[in-house]
């Protein structure tokens, strides 16, 4: 973060002897993930915003034409922006590209671009010349911790959001329709990547400072910002809902044997399968009601005449 946060010695004794009794400060299990909210804008396509606990933010997708990379002249272009302001939290900086800001890009452009979540390649308009380049602005407005899954699961529910202007090419002319010319055409999604991160406890570090028995090792889901500021060591399992394991990212120096290592990919399967419905359940809604509005403005049309 970009400034150090500083965690009473009695509030750190009081959440590790709570996680030694299967006991968390907001009332969770171990192993249970807060559940979002999810708000899709009805006006614009692309805008989604996210409540993860306290943990709240927003994502605008949008899309521009641009020349594609050289070696890659079949493909569009897909960047992600991360914004973490004082607002969000006292502890953020302003106008400095923190640590998080950096993983959580990396993390989510693994997720969606290298493993093909987005279809680039049904972003090419001209060979070599003219591709569409989307872009996911992500803004956090609270932070609670969770910032790597709340934002991973806005991005996906953002792309699957938007819809991009149709467009009419005549030879090296591009003419971009509007809304009220033509339907918009939505982006090509493969897959659904989730993430789900895990952190470690180490039981015995508090009082004797020392690594404690692996056997003895604390997992939980989902942490929050307090929680966050006291783990020994974290593990990100990127996931979909088809059980491809798209990535793992581990950190801290605490070892996970393999037994739990699967364990923990089963539990972020379920997460993701469970997510994954909610989104579906939510973009369906969202047209439903956008063709209701449609026809009821035809209908009004119609009588005006």
């Amino acid at each position: 973060m970009g400034k150090d946060i500083d965690i009473s010695t009695n509030q750190e004794h009081f959440v590790r002897e709570a996680l030694k009794l299967g006991i968390r400060t907001d009332g969770r299990s171990l192993l249970e993930s807060r559940k979002p909210i999810i708000s899709l804008s009805p006006d614009l396509y692309g805008f989604v915003e996210i409540e993860w606990g306290l943990t709240k933010l927003a994502v605008r997708i949008s899309a521009e034409i641009l020349q594609p990379y050289e070696d890659r002249p079949f493909e569009g272009l897909f960047t992600i922006n991360t914004e973490i302001s004082p607002m969000a939290s006292p502890h953020f900086e302003n106008g400095k590209n923190t640590d998080d800001e950096v993983l959580i890009s990396r993390l989510i452009e693994k997720a969606i671009r290298r493993s093909n979540a987005l279809d680039l390649e049904s972003l090419c308009i001209v060979a070599g010349s003219k591709v569409w380049s989307i872009r996911a602005d992500i803004h956090f407005l609270n932070f609670d911790g969770g910032l790597i899954d709340s934002a991973c699961l806005g991005v996906m529910t953002a792309l699957q959001h938007f819809k991009k202007p149709d467009i009419s090419v005549n030879g090296e002319d591009i003419i971009i329709h509007s809304l009220d010319e033509r339907q918009p055409v939505a982006l090509s999604i493969l897959h659904v990547p989730i993430c789900v991160s895990f952190s470690f406890f180490n039981p015995g570090a508090v009082e004797e400072n020392i690594k404690g028995d692996l056997n003895e090792e604390i997992s939980i889901i989902d942490c929050t910002q307090q929680e966050e500021l006291l783990r020994d060591g974290t593990l990100v399992i990127t996931i979909n809902k088809n059980r491809e394991l798209i990535q793992i990212s581990k950190s801290g120096g605490l070892p996970i044997d393999a037994t739990m290592l699967m364990d923990l990919s089963s539990r972020a399967l379920l997460i993701a399968e469970e997510l994954t419905d909610m989104v579906k359940d939510l973009l369906k809604k969202d047209e439903q009601e956008r063709y209701k509005k449609l026809n009821l403005k035809m209908l009004q049309a119609e009588n005006s005449r």
